[in-house]
């Protein structure tokens, strides 16, 4: 008898944001249009660097992952699937930024700092221009740069359909891991698979999802908008940015004031932008986007698992003149809580059970993310001592949010739609705020002032 072969292939359903970023990709991919979810991210290496031994390591995540491997597809019967090979070779490129530079009429090639960094653009560049195919596994390569004595970059670009920030933390530790035992995936204890996710998301009450999600979003009149003139809400090209940090005496404070009033910080960021939006609008009942973390804490080892967990659901704050900062906050942490369980549904599904096509153009990204300084720093000779890249969204303005004992800013926007005046004037009021919210949470909403200030919080590159 000839035993049973295992398939070669696992087929999976997508979750409701996967749905939505294939949607995105593929439209893209006809147009012959850059893909906005295409991610790049960018790791500081200091120390001697064996990049063989990365590479392996690098590898054996693969293998350890089958989300890694996944390819997204539509059935016949245009149902998206992933399609998870057994095995997929990770695309793997070096490079010396350091010596010269064959497309440079200069004699200096680019060994001085100006021509590493100048190289480094083109790199990136040409590495976005390059996308991904949705249907050609994997969607995700890798690029070792070296950048001095001692210094190099890895570049990991990958497809916002595999992976979420919670989940790219946890790839870093099981990296240098993997790479400090030399590939040998014995290092590490078994993956939690990221399927038992999915098998948990089919589990999922709809029906009372759709239900509590019409109760919260009922009388909707309108959708709240920033960009009332850009109808598709498709990005032009890269968003422009704007930073802020606040003092660490501000931070102490919001750490207090969360503490005080049983809120997360998170809430207050959400506070603080839907009074942004309504001071900006002229609407007292303001819609915008959150991003969630949709990680189910009955989930054993959900919290090691890697794959796209995140969804991105409205977020409806009502605001009442009389009513003090404190109060308002409790309701939106209220809010928050009361929603919780059915932070799984689609947005999609959402407004179509709400009767409205859309809701918000606006999107807040809170990045809470579990990072091992230790993890990070194996003793080995490598370190990594920075990270970056670039990533996207489709929407119009995204306000991302870096807790920590300064907190910090980060308003990603279409350049084509607002200009940076408008970003830094924004910021700027999101601190005032902010620090009146720490200094004084009893004050009535009515009575709160947002002058914009040019003062010593602004970013000024």
């Amino acid at each position: 008898m000839t035993a049973t072969q295992p398939a070669q292939v696992d087929v999976l359903p997508l979750t409701p944001l996967q749905e939505g970023l294939l949607f995105h990709a593929l439209y893209e991919h006809e147009q012959d249009a850059q893909d906005v979810y295409l991610v790049q991210l960018v790791f500081e290496l200091d120390g001697t660097v064996d990049a063989a031994r990365l590479r392996a390591a690098a590898q054996a995540l693969l293998d350890r992952h089958p989300t890694l491997r996944a390819a997204f597809r539509r059935r016949r019967g245009g149902q998206p699937v992933q399609v998870v090979p057994r095995r997929a070779v990770l695309p793997w490129t070096e490079t010396d930024l350091t010596g010269p530079d064959p497309d440079s009429d200069s004699d200096t090639g680019t060994g001085t700092d100006t021509g590493i960094e100048a190289a480094w653009a083109r790199l990136l560049d040409e590495d976005r221009e390059r996308g991904f195919d949705p249907a050609t596994p994997p969607l995700i390569r890798c690029t070792l740069a070296r950048t001095g004595q001692g210094r190099h970059r890895l570049l990991v670009t990958h497809h916002h359909i595999l992976l979420d920030g919670w989940s790219v933390s946890v790839l870093l530790r099981e990296l240098l891991a993997l790479y400090e035992a030399g590939g040998d995936p014995a290092a590490l204890p078994p993956a939690p698979p990221y399927r038992t996710f999915l098998d948990w998301l089919g589990r999922r009450d709809r029906t009372a999802a759709e239900t509590a999600w019409r109760e919260a979003l009922a009388a909707v009149a309108e959708p709240t908008r920033l960009a009332p003139h850009a109808p598709d809400g498709r990005s032009s090209g890269e968003l422009a940015q704007a930073r802020t940090e606040l003092p660490a005496r501000t931070g102490e404070a919001l750490t207090t004031l969360a503490r005080d009033l049983g809120v997360t910080a998170n809430t207050l960021v959400q506070t603080a932008w839907a009074i942004l939006l309504s001071r900006t609008t002229g609407n007292d009942d303001i819609v915008f986007g959150a991003t969630v973390s949709g990680r189910p804490a009955e989930l054993p080892g959900v919290e090691s698992m890697v794959g796209l967990f995140i969804n991105t659901v409205p977020t409806r704050v009502r605001l009442r003149p009389d009513e003090p900062l404190s109060g308002l906050l409790r309701r939106v942490q209220a809010g928050y809580v009361r929603l919780l369980d059915h932070h799984h549904l689609g947005l999609a599904d959402i407004q179509r059970a709400v009767g409205v096509p859309e809701l918000f153009d606006t999107l807040v990204v809170f990045e809470n993310y579990p990072m091992d300084e230790a993890a990070t720093n194996r003793g080995d000779g490598l370190q990594v001592v920075g990270t970056g890249g670039r990533d996207a969204t489709h929407y119009p303005v995204t306000l991302v949010a870096l807790p920590g004992p300064r907190p910090r800013f980060r308003l990603a926007y279409r350049p084509d739609l607002f200009d940076a005046d408008w970003a830094h004037a924004t910021l700027d009021r999101l601190v005032r705020l902010l620090e009146t919210m720490a200094a004084d949470p009893e004050l009535p909403l009515g009575r709160l002032g947002l002058a914009a200030r040019d003062d010593e919080h602004r970013d000024p590159t």
